[in-house]
């Protein structure tokens, strides 16, 4: 017997798998002898009310042999000797570009500045210890890029873009937990995905393609009157060609965006957004998400999503929280020494006291203006004076300035701070020493409303921590829509976050897919 249950039940029940399991039994009146296979399709909570539900889509055999949880088999082609594409970068975009090259009989070649996910540790050790901040190896950089030490979410709304089933069943072939196919919003954590990330690299090499650590990549090989590309050239003085190059650097690469520009590859400015991480208790966050005192023994961490408009000098601006991390830390996500940059990253459990979100403004073309004479680069600049301001002012080092949440709205310097995940360090002051006037007022003015939406986010029980400006890539390689096609540059294909294509480890990987497609549709053989 097979069936397809819908239910609504009580977390207790929901989220705990022998009792679940029970439920079915009874429900059913199944007998306790029967083989049955009860397999999750689709889970969700609801917390809009203070009776808390679990919506549950479930597939039940009974008796009956259930088909395998995942179709995705990793076998794949020997492409050891089949034409080369040149990927730059090995975050998400790079490394599934990579593999569906692989799946379509081409041979990747996956070009990465960092180091190897286990050996990036010992740089991260040293930014959190000793306040030291390699440029090619950090938060940023190395094999699975930003992605890897991050909360791991892998909830996107790009779903007419790809097949995000099919993303999600390659994680789960390559050592993902399996929840990922059902939870309405999933997440891996930080502390899982580094041996997917291998594993994913070591599927790509045994097929036959390159990945090449420590490899930076420092000019472009063109040909045809510099209207093609044919590959790159890195700073140790290798070549690398093939039938394209998909450039998929990530949002921190500004080195390559510089490239393009003295190169005259077109790139163009975008909207992104610079402010803070807020920092609370996740017992707090759980009080108000869930309406009662604390979450019990089956309820996940709790998050939230906030936005807002504020209106500061006839300018009207967005206010909004990004990349909330349940249950997780602040980490100092810096590319180069002389910044400061914060992030926020959640272990698989989300089992953190603290909970932080980016809480961020939109910055619009007027604040551009005093960059005007660098064109696409304007905006890359002000991220960077920002984030130099905020490392001067804090001594020079990755200790953050910090401020309690309702003293930065009264305009009042903390005297003290609270507890803080963020391993470098705190230094109270007032951060509108850092942040220029038209993210701060109306930072102050997004959280007021806040406040009054969720009562008591706002207090002195919360503190914020800066700088938060890694939010996506003020810049934009831009590409045809239908192919993916540099609008220029022939055989260039702009991929990901750092091209402005994506937000996020689901959406950067459906790109590098389509990218990936677009390139061997026009120029494979």
């Amino acid at each position: 017997m097979h069936q397809t249950l819908q239910l609504t039940l009580p977390p207790e029940t929901a989220l705990d798998e022998t009792a679940f399991q029970q439920y079915i039994v009874q429900t059913l009146r199944l007998q306790a002898t029967d083989a049955l296979t009860v397999r999750k399709i689709r889970q969700s909570i609801d917390a809009r009310s203070r009776q808390i539900k679990v919506n549950v889509q479930a597939d039940i055999y009974a008796d009956e042999l259930p088909p395998p949880v995942i179709s995705y088999q990793k076998e794949y082609p020997d492409v050891s000797q089949k034409p080369a594409v040149v990927i730059v970068g090995c975050g998400p975009a790079g490394m599934f570009a990579a593999l569906r090259l692989v799946e379509l009989g081409y041979k990747p070649i996956v070009l990465e500045r960092g180091k190897d996910v286990r050996a990036r540790r010992r740089d991260l050790a040293a930014i959190n210890k000793d306040h030291i901040v390699d440029p090619d190896s950090n938060y940023c950089f190395g094999e699975g890029g930003a992605g890897t030490y991050s909360d791991g979410k892998l909830y996107t709304r790009s779903n007419k873009r790809g097949d995000v089933r099919r993303i999600l069943e390659i994680m789960v072939a390559h050592g993902a937990a399996e929840e990922i196919l059902y939870d309405a919003h999933p997440h891996i954590g930080t502390n899982k995905l580094p041996p997917l990330i291998a594993d994913m690299r070591e599927s790509i090499l045994n097929a036959g393609g390159e990945v090449h650590f420590e490899t930076k990549v420092t000019d472009f090989i063109f040909t045809n009157q510099q209207s093609e590309i044919k590959g790159v050239v890195t700073a140790d003085g290798r070549e690398f060609v093939g039938i394209g190059v998909i450039l998929a650097t990530g949002h921190s690469a500004r080195d390559i965006f510089e490239l393009c520009q003295a190169k005259n590859v077109l790139i163009e400015s975008k909207p992104f957004a610079v402010g803070v991480r807020i920092e609370h208790d996740q017992q707090l966050i759980d009080s108000l998400q869930y309406h009662r005192p604390d979450r019990g023994a089956y309820l996940p961490a709790a998050s939230y999503s906030l936005v807002t408009q504020s209106h500061h000098k006839n300018v009207q601006r967005g206010v909004f929280s990004f990349c909330m991390c349940p249950g997780g830390f602040i980490v100092p996500a810096a590319t180069a020494p002389g910044e400061l940059v914060v992030n926020g990253m959640s272990p698989s459990r989300r089992d953190s006291r603290f909970a932080n979100s980016g809480m961020v403004v939109s910055i619009e073309e007027i604040d551009l203006k005093p960059y005007q004479s660098l064109g696409a680069l304007a905006g890359l600049e002000l991220q960077k004076a920002i984030e130099q301001k905020a490392c001067a002012v804090s001594g020079g080092r990755q200790t953050a300035p910090a401020q309690r949440v309702l003293d930065f709205v009264k305009g009042k310097t903390s005297p003290e701070l609270l507890d803080t995940s963020y391993q470098p360090g705190l230094l109270s002051m007032d951060l509108r020493e850092y942040l220029p006037d038209h993210i701060a007022e109306p930072l102050r003015q997004g959280l007021q409303d806040f406040g009054r939406k969720m009562n008591g986010y706002v207090s002195n029980n919360g503190q914020l921590i800066g700088v938060e400006s890694r939010t996506s890539s003020p810049v934009r390689i831009p590409r045809h829509r239908e192919t993916a096609e540099h609008v220029q540059t022939n055989r260039l294909y702009p991929c990901g976050e750092g091209a402005g294509y994506a937000g996020g480890i689901m959406s950067a990987a459906l790109d590098g897919t389509f990218v990936a497609e677009q390139l061997i549709n026009r120029y494979g053989k």
